[in-house]
């Protein structure tokens, strides 16, 4: 018996029997979801090339397109070997590439020292240093004209003090112990108006504020450490507010020598200098400004050193921990003037 091909009338692949009916070929099954479906069907035969994406994306137009290469074996790696230093010639320095999607592996100094553990020191630079100036020349100008006239700086040093020193802590937003650093310096101010300039006031109204944080921290539902954490930054920050104040019970010639003294100091100590010799010349210029203001008095320029002493201290606090542009603004500004105020009203006592 043989074939017939395609077509004839037993049908296909072959010869029916006799009395066997005509059966029409199934169709092709369609591959459904849960449905079993022939072998031989195979759904990708006629995907013969692989899609690509035609559209533009953000690697697409960051990379250069990858060309198909043919597999190579891999061989051994040549490492350069480093040019030899001779004696004299400074060693050289590791070259660093572009940024990369992964980002770039140079980091600055601060960056390094927060992720070490410690503490980064960047000085707060020229352009706060003016402004300690101008504020300084504020209070010294201020002084001069009367209690009233110095109370207008004052109140501005006093503000900025309180503000900064929240942020140089990390802390921020911190509105209410914001206001309520600010709040006591006008305390503190307004007592000494009414009592005469008295400095006593300064230390009743820090006792007091003290109390007034303690309730504040109290309210918080922050956590222990949190709250501690606040606490202290709102009394100092409260405390270094109300102490700026002595400038207002100070002498208006003490005033002037300190508050010019610390504008010197401040201007001198941001140029680019080495530290050391930075704060030695800075000392220098401030007891030069202090006896040439106070009327070439010597104690005039011990006054101005010790106001500068506690000026340099008050910078270099406002280098420390969270430094950023808002607080070289702030802290950095106010700090060496707010760190001076006591020290121009004891000086200005004891050396007259």
């Amino acid at each position: 018996m043989t074939n017939q091909p395609y077509g004839g009338g037993y049908g296909y692949e072959g010869q029916l029997p006799p009395g066997t009916p005509y059966q029409q070929p199934r169709s092709q099954p369609q591959a459904w979801p849960g449905q079993g479906y022939d072998d031989s069907y195979d759904p990708y035969a006629d995907q013969q090339h692989t899609q690509q994406w035609q559209g533009q994306t953000w690697e697409t137009q960051m990379q250069p397109p990858v060309a198909a290469a043919a597999p190579v074996a891999p061989g051994p790696v040549q490492v350069p070997e480093p040019a030899p230093v001779t004696a004299g010639e400074p060693e050289p320095q590791p070259e660093y590439g572009p940024a990369t999607l992964a980002g770039n592996a140079r980091i600055t100094d601060a960056q390094r020292a927060r992720a070490e553990g410690r503490s980064p020191v960047i000085e707060p630079g020229m352009q706060p240093a003016l402004l300690t100036a101008v504020l300084g020349l504020l209070l010294a100008g201020g002084a001069a004209l009367g209690t009233y006239a110095l109370l207008v700086p004052l109140v501005v040093l006093q503000g900025v003090t309180a503000a900064g020193w929240f942020r140089l802590n990390g802390m921020w937003p911190a509105r209410q112990g914001i206001a309520l650093g600010f709040l006591g310096a006008l305390v503190a101010d307004a007592a000494m108006l009414v009592s005469d300039r008295s400095p006593g006031v300064i230390l009743g109204t820090l006792g007091v504020w003290v109390l007034l944080s303690l309730v504040l921290q109290l309210r918080s539902h922050a956590d222990p450490d949190e709250r501690m954490y606040g606490l202290m930054a709102t009394v100092v920050a409260a405390a270094l507010a109300i102490a700026a104040g002595g400038y207002l019970a100070a002498d208006a010639d003490a005033v002037v020598v300190g508050a010019v003294a610390v504008a010197a100091a401040m201007v001198v100590r941001a140029l680019p200098v080495a530290t050391a010799a930075s704060v030695v010349i800075a000392l220098a210029v401030a007891g030069g400004a202090g006896y040439a203001v106070g009327g070439m008095s010597t104690d005039a320029a011990l006054m101005g050193v010790g106001a500068a002493v506690c000026a340099l201290i008050g910078h270099r606090v406002a280098s420390y921990d969270y430094p950023s542009r808002f607080v070289h603004f702030t802290a950095g500004v106010a700090l060496p003037l707010a760190a001076a105020g006591p020290v121009v009203y004891t000086l200005g006592r004891v050396l007259g």
